[in-house]
């Protein structure tokens, strides 16, 4: 790893960063151990915690999906200015009048890492693999769309090979739609629909993933990952698009001290801090005072799971006692303090033109007369429970306090704190193992169903046993409506219907993007609304 002997990135010193350096000294040097093993990187990058999988079709978190998505591409990928939808192993396409059918003419040169030609029947095969539910992919629902694609995940039709998609030739894809669908081609950008290489799945089975040499179809090939170390990335030769590949190897970076990253960032050690959960929010007023320091809107909800299968919480109404003593403004005022809007929705304000319909808001009284119609007036015989959060951050911790201390004071009941480290809160997630649980959400493109269709009854990342068949009508039927006013009205219905009925979920705040990057050293980074930065658009500057 390079090591740069300027003192922060290009700015002076100043007495109130001397606390951030007194503070994280000894967390540095544990930290530069284990960076100068190997030649420098081109490019040094911290994502934030250690992938769980790099398997495209597996991976859910933000920090797995950057690595993923450099590593496997899809028909589309994301513009790094826009984060819309332009041109990946697909050079162009035409849609029918109907909106239903797409047909894709793939690049004559797309090739995977190891030489090989990537061919229509790859896009095919590895959307079929995405789809069986034998892969338990969790977001699999993303081909719903498709014709066929739900009857296949859920069993109702075993034949992959009629999933809506027909290698017609090694560079013609025809993809058949259930309804038109106005954000297919940037859904097709997700990492979901990346090309995996079948041959070396079929060989290795599970442990594909690490199979060396690594066919990779995006624009970098795996060189090594060293687990709580870092990943290193090496641009790939036979990409289709390897000239606008901005550095030849990125070492990426991971740890759950968002002190630690800071520092290496400080010293001149990290180039760019990718993952917003990397600033400790004790310092938050002093990190949105520096130039380099960027914050911006874009996408992203924190919100509170409800398992809904477990007693008392099967209860509607006393899901709704504890949304509505939830002081969302105390949360982003005394704890984030980075600008985040609170929200008593689930889609951000303005996605893709969407106007949310408002929540429940805040009402201790009308709390407290749903909590004694469930049976427990003044909390009396409600059990203590558990709330579940991923540990590595202090943000987490100190939200899941205040929202213990409002419990307690607005209705008399008792919780307790339940910190997991990451795997171990993954695994609880997905299965319901636990009372309420802290949860997030990053839009996979700019439209409201990217966050309304994850309560669906049958959706992989639901998570919460709530199902509401009138919920899923009215998120099915938007999807199959053209005109955009009477599609948003249905949506509208639904996410009343999921925060104000059902309340499966309690919505805390809308996000605001935080990255830090001087633009002087470093270039191709872009604020944009779904917190995409493509790596192989990103360059350190010559000096």
């Amino acid at each position: 790893m390079r090591h740069d002997s300027t003192n922060s990135p290009g700015f002076p010193w100043h007495p109130r960063r001397a606390g951030l350096w007194i503070a994280m000294g000894l967390a540095l040097l544990g930290g530069l151990s284990a960076c100068r093993r190997d030649p420098p990187a081109d490019l040094v990058l911290h994502n934030g915690r250690e992938p769980e999988t790099i398997d495209p079709q597996l991976l859910t978190g933000q920090a797995d999906g950057r690595i993923g998505g450099s590593l496997f591409e899809g028909l589309t990928r994301f513009d790094p200015v826009t984060a819309s939808a332009i041109p990946g192993l697909a050079e162009r396409w035409e849609i029918s009048a109907d909106g239903r059918v797409y047909d894709f003419r793939m690049r004559t040169n797309a090739a995977w890492s190891t030489g090989e030609p990537i061919v229509a029947d790859d896009v095919a095969w590895s959307w079929r693999h995405a789809v069986d539910p034998r892969t338990a992919a969790d977001y699999a629902s993303q081909y719903f769309y498709l014709k066929q694609g739900e009857a296949i995940y859920t069993g109702k039709e075993t034949n992959l090979s009629r999933l809506g998609v027909t290698a017609d030739g090694p560079h013609r894809l025809r993809v058949e739609l259930n309804h038109p669908t106005p954000f297919f081609l940037e859904l097709l950008a997700s990492r979901v629909f990346a090309v995996i290489p079948r041959g070396t799945l079929e060989t290795h089975g599970d442990r594909w993933i690490r199979a060396r040499p690594l066919p990779c179809s995006g624009p970098y090939q795996l060189d090594f990952w060293r687990v709580n170390d870092r990943i290193r990335l090496r641009r790939n030769p036979h990409y289709w698009d390897v000239a606008h590949v901005k550095s030849e190897v990125i070492d990426v970076l991971s740890g759950d001290s968002g002190h630690t990253a800071l520092n290496l960032y400080l010293s001149g050690e990290v180039d760019f801090i990718v993952d917003k959960d990397m600033f400790p929010a004790e310092l938050a007023d002093t990190l949105r005072e520096r130039p380099d320091f960027h914050r911006y809107d874009y996408l992203g909800a924190y919100f509170v799971r409800i398992n809904c299968t477990r007693k008392p919480f099967d209860d509607p109404r006393v899901r709704r006692a504890l949304a509505l003593v939830v002081d969302r403004s105390r949360i982003v005022e005394r704890i984030t303090r980075m600008g985040e809007k609170p929200s008593d929705h689930l889609v951000p304000d303005g996605t893709g033109g969407y106007s949310p319909p408002a929540g429940l808001g805040r009402d201790v009284d009308a709390a407290r007369r749903w909590l004694r119609e469930a049976g427990f007036p003044d909390g009396r015989g409600f059990r203590t429970f558990e709330y579940t959060f991923n540990a590595e951050s202090k943000l987490h911790e100190q939200i899941a306090v205040e929202l213990q201390a409002m419990f307690r004071e607005h209705l008399g009941i008792r919780m307790e704190l339940r910190p997991l480290e990451w795997k171990s809160y993954l695994a609880d997630m997905s299965g319901q193992n636990y009372d309420l649980m802290r949860s997030s959400w990053v839009g996979d493109y700019n439209d409201p169903n990217t966050f309304l269709d994850l309560f669906l009854s049958g959706g992989g990342n639901n998570r919460t046993g709530w199902k509401d068949p009138g919920y899923d009508r009215l998120v099915e039927t938007a999807n199959a409506t053209a005109d955009r006013a009477a599609r948003f009205a249905l949506l509208q219905a639904a996410e009343s219907r999921l925060v104000r009925d059902g309340v499966p979920i309690i919505p805390l705040y809308s996000y605001v993007g935080f990255y830090a990057l001087d633009t002087r050293r470093v270039a191709g980074v872009f604020p944009n609304l779904l917190d995409e930065h493509p790596f192989w658009s990103i360059e350190r500057r010559k000096r």
